[in-house]
């Protein structure tokens, strides 16, 4: 995602249901940032991968993953949707509680969110959204750099993102608040362009 603005404008979810479709926006906080053109094809492969193998660990289990673009709308209080003023798109989500999904995407906190950085979001990534979801008490926040091979991983303390765990993109790692899954790297991570 670009760091673009539509405009300076403060808006809504509602404003946000009327913009035509083939230009996507995210809302954090009332202002509008555009998202970047189509990803490239590394950001793809990781967001993929992950999915497939998250979905394989959930098949018939109670939380459900999905990959973008999907709606995470981000209420403040008890707002209708019309007046929420933050709504994401992360590249995979897991959600547990099934009331926070309707037929318009997610309305509430996912319980573990995965971004791809890339060279265009990976500032607004790591400070912006990294305080959104914070606030909005995702349990658990991931960070996957493939150009460095690294993940980075923050997960929720007593309401806060603790210090981030830093890991290579090699043999596996577990999801903190889902230990049943297990994310292996090394089929992923030597398909990377090393020029990513």
């Amino acid at each position: 995602m670009g760091l673009a603005l539509k405009d300076s404008l403060y808006h809504c979810y509602g404003d946000y249901l009327s913009w035509p479709d083939d230009v996507r926006y995210e809302l954090i906080d009332g202002y509008a940032y555009a998202m970047s053109p189509a990803p490239d094809l590394a950001h793809q492969d990781v967001a993929g991968e992950l999915y497939r193998q998250v979905a394989n660990f959930l098949k018939g289990k109670s939380c459900r993953v999905f990959i973008a673009p999907v709606d995470v709308r981000l209420p403040k209080h008890h707002e209708d949707d019309a007046k929420i003023d933050t709504v994401v798109q992360p590249d995979v989500l897991v959600v547990c509680d099934s009331s926070k999904l309707d037929r318009r995407g997610v309305r509430g906190a996912p319980d573990w969110v995965v971004e791809v950085l890339s060279p265009s979001t990976a500032g607004h990534d790591q400070i912006k959204k990294r305080q959104v979801y914070e606030r909005h008490g995702v349990r658990e926040y991931w960070l996957v750099h493939p150009t460095d091979k690294v993940l980075t991983v923050y997960r929720l303390i007593d309401g806060e993102f603790a210090k981030p765990d830093i890991y290579e993109l090699q043999g596996e790692t577990r999801v903190g608040i889902l230990p049943d899954i297990a994310i292996q790297w090394d089929e992923l991570s030597a398909r990377l362009p090393n020029d990513y």
